[in-house]
């Protein structure tokens, strides 16, 4: 690793592209600039979505949202320790723009280990079928 990202945030954002069919199905549209920092050190990642594609950069520039974080949360984010929206909400993390980008953004979190749909789990505790 060198400077700010771990080697699971290089993981998370270079997969993002291929995955993006599956998780960005919606109309959203807009760029998302993240700066993730360790110390005095920052880097920059640069999302570009759109209805089933994301574009990723280490470019900066105007953006229509910007998420402040370091890289010890991101890294947390990316492997489902942590959540985005609590993450901002115990002020670990900074978010600025248009939410709805951070939002679709957010989905492509993975999901904390161990945690099971809550559908799944109703349809056990009443016997009703999947």
């Amino acid at each position: 690793m060198t400077g700010a990202t771990t080697e699971a945030t290089e993981r998370f954002f270079a997969t993002l592209p291929a995955r993006a069919p599956a998780v960005l199905r919606g109309p959203v549209r807009g760029t998302l600039q993240l700066r993730i920092t360790t110390g005095n050190h920052s880097e920059h990642w640069r999302v570009e979505m759109a209805p089933g594609s994301a574009r990723v950069t280490r470019e900066t520039g105007p953006a229509d949202a910007y998420w402040f974080g370091s890289a010890d949360l991101f890294d947390q984010l990316v492997t489902g320790r942590a959540h985005g929206i609590s993450s901002m909400l115990r002020n670990e993390s900074t978010f600025t723009g248009d939410v709805v980008l951070f939002l679709a953004f957010r989905r492509f979190f993975p999901t904390r280990p161990g945690t099971r749909d809550p559908r799944a789990v109703a349809r056990e505790q009443t016997g009703r079928p999947a």
